[in-house]
């Protein structure tokens, strides 16, 4: 039990009064009238937090709140850095009451013997961390399947109750309850006493994280005292029966082999913190993502024609409007935050819901984006060692609901209404969805087969690989010899994303399960279009003739990116472009940028015969004397010695072609500046994995606190993902830098094609999906 005196001062941090400047060593001398009006509990904040303190993001990123006692902490980097420094940054605070109560609450706690003690969320090194490996296996991936089937019985039953009333509260008539519900199955509790638990677990938030009224604590603190007893009581019914399924009963067997780190008090404490964690931050994370989908009907179509859609969507929702809006730490000794130096005693707020927002990391950060492809950056589960380890149970509820919405009331949407919250400064989600439909329009009325549908469900971070866009072929021009240029627009007409020479998009090829990666020879400009020339292939694995067979004007297609590791240096004086055959499609953009710029740039470009030669007679129009074309046919090939003979400051080349034009180069740039030569790859062999040719590695997880064993036959992506450590991918061949990692030491086996030589050798980052530790040594990432 926690109690603190009403003055901002006992609380650490600065006792500013009356903005006087007359403040004691280490305070703020001045603090602004948006800091000092600054109340995490009024309805401002609890509407929209990242908009409340988008002043502080933008002009004031660290400030003092006289009100609240605490520093404030509202960018990105710098609540990861936090997060990321738990010995600096203490979670010892995150459970501590915000609000100080009196002395009858205080005696009302008391009474019912209430020791709430340390718990993974608050508790520092050295015993966070062997508890935490002690009790996480039931929370990795491979544990959490097993409850798939209960959450989708649990949803499907619970939708039956009210799909023909036309009207419902989604969060009193089934997001409330299926959490908890799947909460209690996961800790192994009994599932009774539910509307019990259900006024226990608010009184708990109220009385950690809210500002209950002298009047309204002693009531909170009975409720508090009842619920911290009925976990006592079903502890012990518990530990009658061990061997039950349940993290509880795990956590009881696990005490028997960690007496001195599972202990009974912690015992207590977890199980009635889990009950809180393991529910209502999920009820509240899903009555956000339904509130924010519906009030997007775009995104909420979207998913409704494409569910492979939901999982990223997950992450937008938890990144544009997630359940944890802030968390709290203490400050162990003198330290700076984003310039602004802070005291050992202070008590931070970071609001990690303004991080979500914060322009410097997420690009339209106030644009809901279902598609965004670094949402599962989103700090709402918190980072490092004390990172939400219920994360993927939370993502597999979302995405399940998600689903079974999607795919029975399609035609859902939301009802008029005020949204409210309950107040306080850490947990937030509307107290009540209303929403409406016709249930006439119900599609299981017409289509009893769609009840037997199911989607895959992605336990863990979504992958970019399953993040798609509709596009619509508006022309498919011949434009070469077996090329055919296919103009692609969005079938609502709106804006396609933003793109920079050199960006490939991968196309799916209707239902054959292949997508192959073009690259975009438009201009970057036009943002109504994207353009992709493709070359049917003799040797094609199905791919490119699938294109040109099928795709035809009127064609809707499937795209995901665009995306881009082959960047122009527009900064550079001068530059050299080569290509050969198709690999003219991204130097082609690239060569139009350096025009545009005013770069100083020759282009060459190769082929077999120009009637082969993919946009030749564009590219004589747009560059006239800066283009030099060689066709074999014709008896002119491009001389790489002679042309790359002669070094010169300040240039770079940058080439795409078939592997055996690239393999040619390499020689030819020898002399030249370090990574002077630039290339596109489509194809890599680099990353195959021979179980008998490697050997296992270790890999230190420096912010996590864990040592990950990888096995010969494992790459270090699927042991991390194992781990439940969260780390994003694309291709898996080492060639799209989406699962790049930072190195803080070791020596790196390199097996991808997109770092430079120079990144190589500073062993600075490394590719998740195919590179290793060298020899079988050990590694350490900052993860």
């Amino acid at each position: 039990m926690y109690s603190q005196s009403q003055n901002p001062a006992s609380r650490g941090g600065c006792p500013v009064h009356q903005m006087t400047n007359a403040a004691p060593s280490g305070c703020p001398v001045h603090v602004s009238p948006r800091a000092a009006e600054f109340d995490p509990f009024g309805d401002a904040y609890q509407q929209d937090p990242p908009d409340y303190v988008r002043w502080a993001r933008e002009q004031e990123p660290v400030f003092y709140s006289p009100k609240l006692g605490y520093w404030v902490v509202t960018r990105y980097e710098d609540i990861k850095a936090i997060f990321r420094d738990n010995i600096t940054f203490s979670p010892s605070i995150a459970l501590e009451k915000i609000t100080p109560t009196g002395p009858e609450a205080n005696a009302v706690l008391e009474s019912y013997g209430y020791a709430m003690n340390r718990t993974l969320v608050n508790e520092d090194e050295p015993a966070h961390m062997p508890r935490r490996r002690a009790l996480m296996e039931p929370f990795t991936p491979e544990a959490l399947k097993h409850h798939e089937p209960m959450v989708r019985r649990l949803t499907r039953e619970y939708v039956d109750r009210f799909i023909n009333d036309g009207r419902a509260d989604l969060v009193d008539q089934m997001l409330w309850e299926v959490p908890l519900t799947v909460a209690l199955h996961f800790l192994g509790v009994p599932e009774e006493d539910m509307d019990l638990l259900r006024q226990y677990s608010i009184a708990h938030t109220v009385n950690t994280w809210g500002r209950p009224k002298l009047e309204e604590q002693v009531a909170v603190a009975h409720a508090v005292g009842n619920f911290w007893q009925l976990a006592g009581k079903i502890l012990d019914k518990m530990r009658q029966d061990p061997d039950q399924p349940g993290w509880m009963q795990y956590g009881i067997r696990k005490q028997k082999d960690y007496p001195d780190v599972v202990t009974d008090s912690y015992l207590h404490s977890m199980m009635m913190a889990g009950i809180v964690a393991a529910h209502e931050t999920t009820a509240n994370a899903s009555a956000n993502a339904f509130k924010l989908l519906l009030q997007h009907p775009d995104a909420w179509r979207d998913i409704c024609e494409d569910p492979s859609l939901i999982p990223n969507a997950v992450e937008e929702c938890l990144r544009h409007n997630g359940s944890v809006a802030a968390w709290r730490r203490l400050v162990t000794r003198d330290t700076n935050i984003a310039g602004t130096p802070i005291t050992a005693g202070s008590k931070l707020l970071i609001v990690s819901s303004s991080a979500n927002h914060d322009e410097r990391h997420f690009a339209d950060a106030d644009l809901f984006d279902i598609r965004r492809e670094n949402a599962s950056d989103q700090l709402t589960f918190g980072y490092g060692s004390h990172q939400c380890m219920g994360k993927n149970l939370a993502r597999m509820e979302m995405q399940i609901f998600l689903e079974e919405f999607t795919r029975r009331l399609p035609h859902m949407r939301l009802a008029d209404q005020a949204f409210t919250y309950v107040p306080n400064t850490s947990f937030r989600g509307p107290e009540h969805v209303w929403v409406e439909w016709d249930p006439r329009q119900n599609p299981e009325r017409a289509q009893p087969e769609i009840l037997s549908r199911r989607q895959a469900v992605r336990i863990g971070e979504p992958s970019t690989h399953a993040v798609t866009r509709p596009v619509v072929v508006e022309r498919a021009d011949p434009v070469a010899e077996n090329i055919v240029m296919l103009t692609l627009a969005s079938p609502d007409g709106k804006a396609l994303p933003r793109w920079t020479p050199g960006a490939h998009i991968d196309v799916e090829c209707g239902d054959t399960g292949m997508s192959r990666q073009y690259s975009l020879c438009s201009d970057p400009a036009e943002t109504g279009r994207l353009q992709i020339a493709v070359l049917r292939e003799t040797e094609s694995r199905g791919g490119s003739a699938w294109v040109h067979e099928y795709a035809k004007p009127g064609t809707r297609l499937r795209i995901r990116g665009p995306r881009s590791h082959f960047r122009l240096d527009e900064t550079t004086p001068r530059a050299v472009f080569i290509a050969g055959g198709i690999g003219i499609t991204p130097i082609s953009a690239m060569a139009r940028r350096a025009r545009d710029l005013g770069i100083d740039y020759e282009l060459h470009y190769s082929g077999r015969s120009r009637d082969g030669m993919a946009l030749l007679a564009q590219l004589q129009q747009l560059h006239g004397e800066r283009l030099r074309a060689y066709v074999s046919a014709e008896g002119t090939r491009n001389d790489f010695a002679a042309l790359l003979a002669q070094p010169v400051a300040g240039t770079q080349v940058y080439a795409c072609g078939p592997e055996r034009m690239l393999e040619a180069l390499k020689p030819a740039c020898a002399h030249w500046p370090e990574d002077t030569l630039r290339v596109e790859h489509f194809h890599s062999t680099l990353g195959s994995l021979d179980p008998s040719k490697e050997q296992a590695f270790e890999a230190e997880l420096k912010d996590s606190g864990l040592v990950v064993t990888v096995p010969a036959d494992q790459t270090l992506l699927t042991a991390l993902r194992a781990a439940n450590i969260d780390v994003q991918s694309d291709c898996e061949e080492g060639l799209c830098g989406s699962c790049e990692v930072r190195v803080l030491a070791g020596d790196i086996d390199h097996r991808d094609v997109v770092l430079t030589r120079a990144e190589r050798e500073g062993n600075g980052k490394m590719m998740s999906c195919c590179s290793r530790a060298r020899s079988g040594g050990r590694i350490v990432l900052e993860l």
